[in-house]
C-alpha cells in the first residue's frame, strides 16, 4: 500500500503532525527507529514490571496552553481518556548552606517562602507571576503559529503598552534578569534553578523571558504530569492515528530520502525496505543527520551552513531509581516533598556550569539536579507502596583526556555523587531503600536515541542565535525544507525541544497548507 505521507519519526511532534493529516484525510505511515513510538515522551518498565519510568520528559506544562489540549481538537482528552495532574507543591529544592524553598500553587505560600530572604524579593517575584499575564496571550498566539503565517511575539509587542520592557527582556540574558530582579543570593539561586530547566545557558543573550516562562505556567498550573506516565500522551495519539488508519514500523531506521526528479517521494531503510508518499515526507530526524540523506548540492549552501553551525544544546546524564521509600526533605519547617525536586547551587555557579559545558570542562561541583518523583502523585506508576525516582542533570559529552568512552568508567560514580548530594538533605532516602537502578551518561542517552545527539533531548539551543526565525536555520524556519515533498517538525523547529506539541501542530498548519487545505477544517482557530 501507498501512502499519502512518510512520517520519519514517532516523536510527539511527528505524532502530531500526522494527526492533523489524518484527520484531515491523508493517510500516513510511521517509521521510528526504537521499539515503542513516542521519542523523547514514552514511560518505559525498565526497572521490571510496574515501574513505570518517564525515560526522557516527565513534566507537560507547557503542552497545557496548546489548542491540542486546552481545546481538545483532536479529541485525546474526551476520547482517549488523556488526563494531567497537578501536584502540589510545585517544586522543592536545597541550597549549598542547608537552607530550602517550597513553590507552592498557591502563591501566598510560595512568596512567603521567599520573604524569608528578602521581603523586596518575594514583592518581585509575585510581580513577575503576575506581569507574566500580560504576555501569556501574545506568546500564545506567537507559539502557536508558524513563523511567517503567524505574527512574531516582537511583532505583538510593537503596539503593547509595555512592549519596550518586554522586548528587552526578551534580548536579555536570564541571567541578566534575575540579577536585575533579585538581590537574595538564596532566590537567584531558586530561580536559577527554574530557569535552567530547559537545558539553555542562562548567560546565553535571548534568554530573559525564560524567568517568566517557565516559572509564572508552574506557578498557576504546576509540573504538571499525565496520570499514568508520560507516554500517556503518546499512547493517546498512537490511537487516534490507529483509529485513522495510520500503520507503524518500528525497530527501522531511516537511511536515505528518495528523490526523484528534485522531489522527496520517500524514505529508505537500513533494511533496504522503502516506503513511498504520494504527498511526501515529514521529517522529525535532527537536522544534522537529515544533511547527510540525500545529495550535498539539493540542500543549498545556506541551509548546510545552518545545519553545520546548528548547536545541538546542553547534554544530560540521567539516573533512573525504583525505591521502596521516596525522597522526603528534612526542613526546619517539617518534612517536605515534591514530584519537581533538587538541588541548586549559588547562582554564580549555575551560570558558570553552562559555560563549562559549552567549554567542554567537567564541572567541579554539582550545581543543577532535579530528582523527579511522580509517584508522590500518581501511585499507579509503580506497585503498591513503591516509587520511582529520575535524577537529571547537566554534563558534557566529550570528557576531557578520555574522551566520550571515558562515560563507561566514569558514570557510576558520577551517579554515586549526585546520590550524595541528595542525601544530605533526605537523611531517609538511604542506600537500602534502592531496590534497583538503570543510569545513562550522555553517551547511552545518544544511544538510546540516536537524534538526541551527544545525549542532549531537547533539540537544541534555544539562545536567540537557534530561535524563532533562525531554527533550524535562517530562512527555512517555515517547515518546508529546501527538497520539495520534504517538511520538517520536532525539537529542531520553532518553538523548540519540551514537550510543547507547537511543533507538530505549526509544522500540520504549513502542510495543510501547501496542499490548499484550510487548516480551520481540522483545527480551532
Amino acid at each position: 500500500m501507498q501512502f499519502d505521507f512518510i512520517i520519519a519519526g514517532a516523536g510527539h511532534n511527528s505524532l502530531i503532525t500526522a494527526c492533523y493529516l489524518s484527520k484531515a484525510g491523508y493517510s500516513c505511515k510511521i517509521i521510528d527507529a526504537r521499539a515503542i513510538p513516542g521519542g523523547g515522551c514514552a514511560t518505559e518498565e525498565v526497572l521490571g514490571p510496574g515501574y513505570k519510568i518517564d525515560t526522557c520528559s516527565t513534566g507537560h506544562t507547557l503542552i497545557l496552553q496548546n489548542p491540542i489540549i486546552k481545546l481538545d481538537e483532536l479529541g485525546i482528552v474526551e476520547k482517549y481518556g488523556l488526563s494531567y495532574l497537578q501536584p502540589d507543591p510545585v517544586a522543592h529544592v536545597a541550597l549549598p548552606d542547608g537552607e530550602q524553598i517550597t513553590m507552592f500553587l498557591d502563591v501566598k505560600k510560595t512568596v512567603k517562602e521567599l520573604e524569608r530572604y528578602s521581603k523586596s524579593d518575594a514583592l518581585n517575584y509575585a510581580r513577575l507571576i503576575e506581569e507574566f499575564n500580560e504576555l501569556r496571550p501574545l506568546l500564545g498566539k506567537a507559539r502557536s503559529g508558524p513563523i511567517g503565517l503567524a505574527p512574531s511575539l516582537q511583532d505583538l509587542l510593537q503596539d503593547h503598552p509595555r512592549g519596550g520592557i518586554w522586548l528587552r527582556r526578551m534580548a536579555m540574558s536570564a541571567k541578566d534578569v534575575i540579577l536585575h530582579e533579585f538581590e537574595s543570593p538564596h532566590v537567584r539561586a531558586f530561580m536559577g534553578w527554574m530557569t535552567f530547566q530547559t537545558a539553555v545557558p542562562i548567560d546565553q543573550a535571548g534568554t530573559g523571558l525564560l524567568p517568566y516562562q517557565i516559572t509564572a505556567p508552574r506557578q498557576s498550573n504546576s509540573w504538571s504530569i499525565p496520570k499514568g506516565g508520560s507516554g500517556k500522551l503518546t499512547e493517546a495519539l498512537v490511537n487516534f492515528l490507529k483509529d485513522n488508519g495510520a500503520e507503524f514500523t518500528y525497530n527501522t531506521v531511516v537511511e536515505n530520502l528518495i528523490i526523484d526528479n528534485g522531489r522527496c517521494i520517500g524514505v529508505r531503510t537500513l533494511d533496504n525496505k522503502e516506503y513511498h508518499g504520494k504527498k511526501g515526507v515529514i521529517s522529525t530526524i535532527h537536522i544534522k543527520h537529515l544533511v547527510d540523506m540525500a545529495p550535498k548540492e539539493l540542500w543549498g549552501e545556506s541551509f548546510l551552513f545552518g545545519a553545520e553551525t546548528y548547536n545541538v544544546g546542553v547534554p544530560f546524564f540521567s539516573t533512573y531509581l525504583s525505591t521502596s521509600e521516596p525522597p522526603i526533605f528534612k526542613t526546619p519547617r517539617g518534612p517536605r516533598s515534591a514530584v519537581s525536586a533538587g538541588y541548586a547551587g549559588w547562582f554564580e555557579d549555575l551560570v558558570q556550569s553552562g559555560r563549562d559545558i559549552y567549554d567542554g570542562k567537567l564541572s567541579e561541583k554539582i550545581t543543577w539536579l532535579l530528582v523527579a518523583t511522580p509517584t508522590l502523585v500518581d501511585p499507579s506508576r509503580a506497585p503498591h507502596g513503591h516509587h520511582t525516582v529520575k535524577f537529571l542533570t547537566h554534563t558534557i559529552y566529550d570528557l576531557p583526556e578520555t574522551g566520550p568512552n571515558g562515560w563507561s568508567d566514569l558514570k557510576t560514580k558520577f551517579a554515586e555523587t549526585l546520590m550524595r548530594k541528595i542525601q544530605e538533605f533526605c537523611p531517609t532516602f538511604t542506600d537500602d531503600i534502592i531496590l534497583d537502578r538503570m543510569v545513562k551518561s550522555p553517551v547511552d542517552i545518544e544511544i538510546w536515541n540516536r537524534h538526541m545527539i551527544n545525549g542532549a533531548p531537547h533539540g537544541g539551543d534555544r539562545s536567540v542565535t537557534f530561535s524563532g526565525a533562525q531554527r533550524p536555520a535562517p530562512g527555512w524556519a517555515q517547515h518546508r525544507m529546501p527538497i520539495e515533498g520534504l517538511w520538517q517538525t520536532g525539537g529542531t523547529t520553532h518553538p523548540g525541544g519540551s514537550i510543547t506539541g507547537y511543533p507538530g501542530r505549526n509544522a500540520a498548519i504549513v502542510v495543510l497548507k501547501d496542499l490548499g487545505v484550510d487548516p480551520a477544517d481540522t483545527m480551532i482557530f
